[in-house]
């Protein structure tokens, strides 16, 4: 009987070493696990790491385009009256009753065309106007020249008139003053339309001009409201694929 109760008593003893090797066994695996969580987060920070900062790059670039456009989309601040000049020059062909008069009215239009062509290459935001001022000016140069033959016509059937009424030719000299009137009536009524289509050219270019810049500043101003969406979303996307470092750690915390 008492070497039953010893061999009991052994027996005894020797179960709780069972229990203590146990969680050693598990131990051993637990940092193998907890290696490879760590690891496979540790990759996909990473990957969100690097998305973030392409789509960050993405909208820098968005935003100087946004800006390089913005800057190219400024308003016009030359505010001349391109469609002056060819008022002026039809005004100055108008009056002119020779040909040294009609010569210096064109000579005031070259001048002008000439300024122009400089001002279309440096003020494009105007280049309507300026086309538009061009083309009447040009227009006014021909038609000096055609009104210097007019005035030669003229200046003959004067001459003519003169001579009949000389000669007492009454008829002969009713007929070219008749003539005279018609041709110099024919003058005016288009040299006046000269001045009308002049003023309807610049009419028309202003509000070309106009729409083009109404236009402009609603293409900035949906390119700055792009650029801000833009930056909207970025944050937003940041913000959601933003770790959550708290929450990691009470897990691992609770699985050790």
């Amino acid at each position: 009987m008492r070497d039953m109760s010893i061999q009991g008593a052994a027996v005894a003893a020797a179960q709780p070493s069972w229990p203590r090797e146990q969680p050693e066994e598990s131990g051993a695996v637990l940092p193998v696990g907890e290696d490879q969580q760590e690891s496979e987060l540790a990759d996909l920070l990473s990957q969100e790491q690097e998305e973030g900062e392409t789509l960050l790059e993405m909208i820098r670039s968005a935003q100087e385009k946004a800006k390089a456009q913005r800057e190219a989309l400024k308003l016009p601040k030359n505010s001349t009256r391109y469609g002056d000049a060819p008022l002026e020059a039809y005004a100055r062909l108008a009056r002119a009753k020779s040909r040294p008069e009609v010569n210096a009215a064109s000579g005031y239009a070259r001048r002008r065309l000439a300024q122009f062509k400089t001002a279309l290459r440096t003020d494009p935001d105007n280049a309507a106007r300026i086309k538009a001022a061009i083309r009447q000016l040009q227009k006014a140069v021909n038609r000096g020249e055609k009104k210097k033959l007019e005035l030669d016509r003229e200046r003959l059937t004067e001459l003519r008139r003169k001579r009949a009424a000389k000669e007492e030719l009454r008829e002969k000299e009713q007929r070219l003053r008749q003539e005279l009137r018609r041709r110099r009536s024919q003058r005016m009524i288009r040299e006046s339309g000269y001045m009308r289509e002049a003023e309807i050219s610049d009419r028309l270019a202003t509000h070309l001009t106009a729409t083009q810049m109404e236009l402009r500043q609603q293409a900035q101003e949906l390119a700055a409201s792009t650029s801000t969406s833009l930056e909207t979303a970025v944050q937003q996307y940041t913000d959601a694929a933003a770790p959550a470092p708290a929450p990691a750690e009470a897990s691992f915390s609770g699985e050790a």
